[in-house]
C-alpha cells in the first residue's frame, strides 16, 4: 500500500509543548517540485522525536495545521 508523502523542511523550531513536552512545535516548508524558488507554503506541525532546523520530515498528512502555543 503505497501512500502518497510530502517533503517539508524544518524552517524554525517554535517551541516544545505536550504534557511533558515531549513534542516539539515547527515551521514546515514544503519542498515541492514545481515551487522554483524555495517559495512553497508553510505550515505548522508537531513533531515527535528529535528535530532541528534544516531538517527534512516525509509527512504523511500535509493538510492541517497544528494549533498555536499560547
Amino acid at each position: 500500500m503505497d501512500q502518497p508523502v510530502k517533503l517539508a523542511k524544518v524552517n524554525r523550531v517554535l517551541g516544545r509543548t505536550g504534557n511533558t513536552g515531549n513534542v516539539t512545535q515547527v515551521r514546515v516548508e514544503f519542498m515541492d517540485s514545481d515551487s522554483g524558488g524555495g517559495t512553497g507554503r508553510s505550515i505548522v506541525r508537531n513533531v515527535k522525536g528529535p528535530v532541528r532546523e534544516g531538517d527534512i520530515l516525509c509527512l504523511l498528512e500535509w493538510e492541517r495545521e497544528a494549533r498555536r502555543l499560547r
